[in-house]
């Protein structure tokens, strides 16, 4: 992909963004692979559905909190700053540090957990009742302490990351989906409440291996400069816990939008809980192959650019990250809205998984992808805002996008349906387009702030265009072909409309300049 300032270090955010999304691809086929079976099992109106679904939200918490995304704002700069300056003896020690206050204050919280369960799922499901909500409460506690050792296993992957060994710590969450899939093959003949809570504590085993799998590499990058004297290190690791204080809050923020979605979605019939579910596993396809595995690449390359060069470097690197992200998310935007029942109905229609289940998730898919690029850009901007050394501004536009989409959330889910004169359960369409407006707010706020902190990015208008007339166009050939050739075999059909509209896309990508078709088959299949 050509891109204006990628020299070297182009190329190796290039190399490391292919691993990080090589990574998160593997697992993220582990993970579809695990929401197939979940689904042909449990279908889309299913009380033990929306019971796991729910359940394994509240304890997910933990995780975003404390987990990849503190420590990636926080942890991170600081230790590849600390690499560069070849002072790896300082960086293992604070790293240390780091990981003993994680793991006292993940213990606390996951214990907490545990005795308090009961209200923390009347408050943040309050739509759900009796049996319903005591499977809830009992899938919870089953989870909770998995969960806590998935934030440690974060730690490993900010470690890794600032050694730029991408691959391992993004593709072990492998383990995890292969345990939860080998419980789901075993009970997926017994009642659908009794795998439910076999399959979290297949979970909480698949915990101990993403873990155990990023301990030995981990161990032997600090093992040269384990010692047990040394200088001080407890103001540099004040600092990393100061700066993850607004990135918590911040993830916080993030978590709070993820739970009231999940409130006011038990507040409507049975299924759209596990729909939301349904349909946020594929918008996170693109959110995590080409939003977050740039930003993550990217960030070890931005705080160094910031402490290199100054603004001109972080500008560089923004603008090449930027390209790289919207060329793949738009397109990816566009399938989801003319071809979400495709791939919907290629995944996920067999056994309890009905027609009917794949409109209705598509429904919901669709309403996600309004807001697909801004969320995927907006992250690259707070890792860019990360690098500079500011945790509070991403923060307040985080805390704005919330606010904006709850309040739209509610109105579209509860109250919309009923004044439009549609069944209610369509809610929760309107829920996610809600969000994805809100993420169009809060990405303009990004944009404009950075830019008053860095200077005038180039306008992305042209190349944004250009992507959009693409896709656009690919999208209606291959709608065109579907129309002309009805075929009922879904898979088939998957396979055929999906691949030629991927197929056009990247040759008319190459022939609008957008990115060089043999540079990126070969990148592609070199790794």
């Amino acid at each position: 992909m050509r891109s204006p300032g990628q020299g070297t270090a182009g190329r190796r955010l290039s190399v490391s963004a292919l691993l990080v999304a090589a990574g998160m691809f593997l697992s993220r086929i582990a993970g579809y692979a695990r929401t197939v079976l979940f689904s042909a099992i449990f279908g889309v109106e299913s009380s033990a559905a929306d019971a796991f679904n729910q359940a394994f939200k509240i304890p997910n918490f933990l995780q975003n909190l404390l987990g990849e995304g503190a420590l990636s704002a926080s942890l991170i700069p600081v230790y590849s700053g600390l690499l560069q300056e070849e002072n790896q003896a300082r960086a293992d020690r604070v790293a240390r540090a780091v990981l003993g206050v994680l793991a006292l204050v993940t213990a606390v919280i996951v214990l907490a957990g545990l005795v308090w369960t009961g209200p923390l799922v009347s408050v943040l499901a309050p739509g759900f009742e009796g049996a319903k909500r005591e499977l809830t409460i009992e899938l919870v506690r089953i989870l909770f302490p998995g969960i806590g050792l998935l934030v440690l296993s974060a730690w490993c992957l900010a470690v890794l990351n600032s050694h730029h060994r991408f691959f391992l710590s993004y593709v072990a969450p492998v383990l995890w989906n292969a345990a939860i899939i080998v419980a789901l093959v075993i009970y997926r003949h017994a009642p659908q409440d009794v795998v439910a809570v076999r399959i979290a504590w297949a979970a909480t085993l698949g915990a101990v291996l993403q873990l155990g799998v990023q301990v030995g590499p981990v161990w032997r990058l600090m093992a040269a400069h384990r010692t047990r004297t040394g200088e001080d290190v407890r103001d540099t690791v004040r600092q990393v816990l100061l700066t993850s204080l607004p990135v918590i809050f911040t993830r916080g923020v993030v978590q709070v939008s993820a739970f009231v979605d999940s409130q006011i979605a038990s507040l409507l019939p049975t299924g759209a809980v596990t729909a939301l579910a349904n349909a946020t596993q594929l918008y996170q396809l693109p959110v995590s192959l080409f939003g977050s595995a740039v930003s993550s690449a990217a960030l070890p390359s931005l705080s160094a650019a910031r402490a290199r060069d100054g603004a001109s470097s972080l500008r560089a690197q923004l603008v090449t990250s930027q390209r790289m992200i919207t060329v793949f998310v738009v397109p990816s935007m566009i399938a989801f809205i003319a071809f979400g029942d495709v791939m919907i109905g290629m995944l996920l229609e067999r056994g309890h998984f009905t027609r009917g289940d794949t409109l209705y998730v598509w429904a919901v898919l669709a309403g996600s992808s309004v807001g697909l690029v801004a969320t995927t850009v907006g992250r690259l901007y707070t890792n860019a805002f990360y690098a500079l050394g500011d945790t509070r501004t991403p923060t307040i536009f985080a805390a704005t996008r919330v606010a904006l989409a709850a309040g739209l959330g509610y109105l579209a889910a509860i109250h919309l349906p009923p004044a439009v004169g549609v069944a209610s359960r369509w809610g929760a369409a309107g829920l996610t387009a809600s969000a994805g407006l809100a993420g169009w707010v809060e990405f303009t706020l990004l944009r404009r702030t950075i830019q008053q902190r860095i200077g005038e990015l180039p306008s992305a208008f042209a190349f944004l265009a250009r992507t959009w007339v693409v896709a656009v166009a690919a999208a209606a050939a291959a709608s065109a072909l579907r129309l002309v050739f009805s075929l009922d075999h879904l898979i088939l059909r998957g396979l055929v409309v999906l691949g030629a509209y991927g197929g056009l896309y990247l040759l008319l990508a190459h022939a609008a300049g957008l990115l060089v078709l043999k540079d990126f088959l070969r990148r592609v299949f070199r790794r």
